[in-house]
């Protein structure tokens, strides 16, 4: 990973935009709706700059960009510079927005089209309502919490929910049916062990979409023959892993409500 990605939370933050033009627009254009407080620049202005905490510098090379990367620097701000990722202290990734819920695709410079490739590709599988399921998780985090403190059990009442009614109720848009099927997911407590079988190849490629949201979706992994690292990066990255464990191992993970994806490798 050459390039670190992280989220910055945007109520209250400044970002300043400097400079005029399509390339300053769609900078601008980035943060409609969000909670940002958003100023224009058409020159650098210093005592703007030292207030900000994102600048996107859209200005041709000259004594302007100089200006503005230098005062911008001076302050706290990061600093994008449009189409100058060596100037710059960060990239502006493709972004797919569904409001809470966020992704982005970077390349740090070097292929913005491919990024916007991919971010089309996931738009055309995301489903609109995706950031209102994270909203009614949110405001049920708490409880959730509440009733179920072990980490294990949780996560089974949570793979309950977004795999169940309640996530299709909501991004149905029908919230009272949601609400209905969560507090059934809720009762329902009893562990629900298994054991998903999944024979890999040497290539992550010739997984299946199936194959993928279960790997991705397990608690453990129990590990047959040399499983390649590309497909151990398909799964969560705190989900232990184990070779070849004893049947004890496995009965007491399954008694717990554990999830378990067995990889077998399989072929050359």
């Amino acid at each position: 990973m050459d390039h670190f990605p992280a989220f910055l939370p945007l109520a209250g933050r400044r970002v300043v935009i400097v400079g005029s033009g399509e390339a300053a627009d769609a900078k601008a254009r980035l943060f409609d709706g969000s909670p940002a407080v958003l100023v224009r620049l058409e020159v650098p202005d210093p005592a703007v700059l030292a207030a900000a905490d994102l600048v996107f510098i859209a200005l041709p090379d000259g004594p302007a960009l100089e200006a503005a990367l230098a005062q911008a620097r001076a302050g706290r701000a990061l600093v994008n510079v449009v189409d100058r990722p060596e100037l710059s202290a960060f990239t502006t990734p493709s972004i797919l927005d569904r409001g809470t819920v966020v992704a982005a695709i970077g390349t740090g410079g070097a292929a913005p089209m491919l990024a916007t490739r991919l971010r089309q590709q996931l738009e055309a599988v995301t489903p609109p309502r995706l950031g209102e399921l994270a909203d009614f998780l949110r405001a049920r985090q708490g409880r959730i919490r509440q009733q179920f403190p072990d980490l294990v059990a949780r996560r089974r009442v949570l793979r309950r929910i977004l795999e169940g009614p309640t996530a299709a109720a909501v991004l149905a848009g029908d919230l009272d049916a949601a609400q209905t099927a969560f507090e059934a997911a809720l009762t329902d407590a009893a562990p629900t062990g298994a054991v998903w079988e999944l024979e890999v190849g040497a290539d992550a490629e010739d997984l299946t979409l199936r194959d993928v949201r279960r790997l991705g979706a397990a608690d453990r992994l129990w590990l047959e023959g040399d499983v390649p690292d590309t497909v151990l990066a398909l799964a969560r990255r705190d989900a232990p892993r184990a070779v070849r464990p004893t049947d004890a191992e496995v009965r007491a993970w399954l008694a717990a409500g554990e999830v378990i994806c067995r990889l077998r490798r399989v072929g050359g």
